[in-house]
């Protein structure tokens, strides 16, 4: 299972964006933000990072974090 977390709600929320306000700022679907979310996503593209990044005006670590593996820990 993989463990990078992705915090988007929290920084959305900070900033009183909705989803759909989001996804059109960073140039994504909100299907691909609900992807995201909800920890289905296999990748993101450095592009996609930057954009979400300008868009928050946050840092990467902003909106990943990584979370040990049960067998890791």
């Amino acid at each position: 299972m993989m463990a990078i977390v992705v915090d988007l709600d929290v920084q959305l929320a900070k900033r009183g964006l909705s989803v759909g306000e989001f996804a059109e700022a960073v140039g994504i679907t909100p299907a691909n933000i609900a992807v995201l979310k909800n920890g289905r996503a296999k990748a993101v593209r450095f592009t996609t990072l930057d954009a979400i990044c300008r868009t928050l005006d946050c840092q990467p670590g902003d909106v990943l974090r990584w979370v040990p593996d049960d067998a890791e820990r």
